[in-house]
């Protein structure tokens, strides 16, 4: 990636003092932070967090990155780092409307070694593209574009019908363009349909036991006698895809998709142990007539990931599931960036337990302290118990507060508070080598 890169991805700013102690070259600090949800994208939060460091540091060389764990932000991510195509599509929203989205399109291999000095190139559905259908291409979507929990209220009726139809056609966009591996991000989702929305866009059909096709998300499953993979797409077969998460749920029981996260989604709570009947049938039916054969992918870890899309894509794409902000740094090349650094500021909007099981600055983090490199954290809130954390690489918490206040003051007032804990902890890097 060039490190001196055009307006919108990501930057450093060079300057000239604070040196390194026996050194002649300036402080050399890498921020790298998830969104604060509701408050600040992750690109946004690097940028104040950067103005932190500076009034300590002014001379200080900083690298800014944006980061996602496969959720909401994680296009943005790789665009910024890479300077990629960026494609522009309109599919089916969760109930059927019309949205727009955008995904990722990288030449090359996918792990950040084509990045570009240039501004990200846009393209729509009917511009040229950049890159000859002949080249091998990567793709990176987020599901939460087209069948996100943003996009539609949270009501039983709507969490029963909102479906991953609007996934499965931003797929074959990227098969369309040429693309080998596809990447999709698994969060911020609206539906439980194990999904077959996904699937049924990828021409899969899904049929009660009059041979009629059943109605769309959880609801469809409900009289699902028989799967018809004969109409699958004949590229996904021929495609790698990489199913991308922070979560390892299997797609039933107590911890799966319906039990676990159905209540966030509006679903009827109530009938949570019918819903997950009828997911468990689901993936029988699916194991039985399934891309993979027999292979029930009910129990993987991962499956019960975005309402079971998880599971679809391990069924009837072969996917694999790897921790998603993982995959992020590995597509941002974030080791690179690493090198000469001489500490890191990630964060999050809340940093409790659940933070140290793949969570964005943990995974920033690791990588550091595999370097030697100390890292502080600044959040929004956290937990009391931070055992885990530190234990998985980060040296310091700052929580953003600077007097009592409600949660929503404290998300209101990110752009003031988080230049201030930025400088905190550039201070506190300092007085650890004084």
């Amino acid at each position: 990636m060039g490190e001196d890169s055009a307006q919108g991805q990501n930057v450093q700013h060079s300057h000239t003092d604070s040196t390194a102690s026996g050194t002649n070259r300036p402080r050399t600090v890498l921020v790298a932070s998830d969104s604060f949800k509701g408050s600040a994208s992750s690109a946004h939060v690097a940028e104040l967090l950067e103005q932190g460091v500076h009034r300590v540091l002014p001379d200080a060389l900083v690298k800014t990155y944006s980061i996602a764990d496969g959720g909401e932000g994680t296009v943005d991510a790789v665009v910024r780092a890479t300077g990629c195509e960026v494609r522009t599509v309109q599919v089916q929203g969760p109930l059927g409307e019309p949205v727009e989205v955008q995904y990722a399109l990288l030449a090359g291999e996918a792990d950040g070694s084509d990045a570009s000095d240039d501004t990200p190139k846009r393209a729509q559905n009917d511009a040229p593209n950049d890159v000859p259908n002949d080249t091998p291409k990567t793709a990176v979507l987020e599901m939460a574009q087209s069948s996100g929990i943003t996009l539609i209220e949270q009501t039983p009726e709507n969490a029963l019908h909102a479906d991953t139809y609007g996934v499965g056609q931003a797929i074959l966009d990227a098969l369309d363009q040429g693309a080998t591996r596809i990447f999709v991000g698994l969060g911020g989702s609206a539906t439980s349909d194990g999904g077959m929305g996904m699937a049924r866009a990828l021409g899969v059909r899904f049929l009660d036991a009059q041979g009629d096709d059943v109605p769309r998300g959880l609801a469809g499953l409900q009289t699902l006698a028989s799967v018809d993979v004969s109409g699958l797409d004949p590229r996904v077969a021929h495609t790698e895809f990489v199913a991308l998460t922070d979560v390892n749920n299997p797609l039933t029981g107590a911890c799966g998709a319906v039990q676990m996260y159905g209540a966030q989604k509006g679903l009827d709570m109530s009938r949570a142990e019918e819903y997950d009947g009828w997911m468990r049938a689901y993936a029988a039916k699916v194991a039985a007539y399934g891309a993979d054969g027999a292979h029930d992918v009910s129990r993987e870890p991962g499956a019960g990931a975005a309402g079971g899309l998880g599971a679809g894509l391990l069924a009837f794409c072969s996917a694999r599931v790897l921790s998603g902000i993982d995959a992020v740094l590995d597509l941002i090349a974030l080791d690179e960036a690493l090198d000469g650094v001489d500490f890191v500021i990630t964060g999050e909007g809340r940093m409790d337990a659940q933070s140290a099981r793949g969570k964005a600055p943990v995974g920033v983090a690791s990588r550091a302290r595999a370097r030697g490199i100390p890292v502080v954290a600044v959040v929004g809130a956290r937990a009391e118990d931070l055992g885990e954390v530190y234990d998985e690489g980060i040296d310091l918490v700052i929580p953003l507060p600077t007097r009592p206040m409600t949660l929503a003051e404290s998300m209101a007032s990110v752009d003031t508070t988080l230049p201030l804990a930025a400088e905190t902890a550039t201070r506190a890097f300092l007085f650890g080598r004084a």
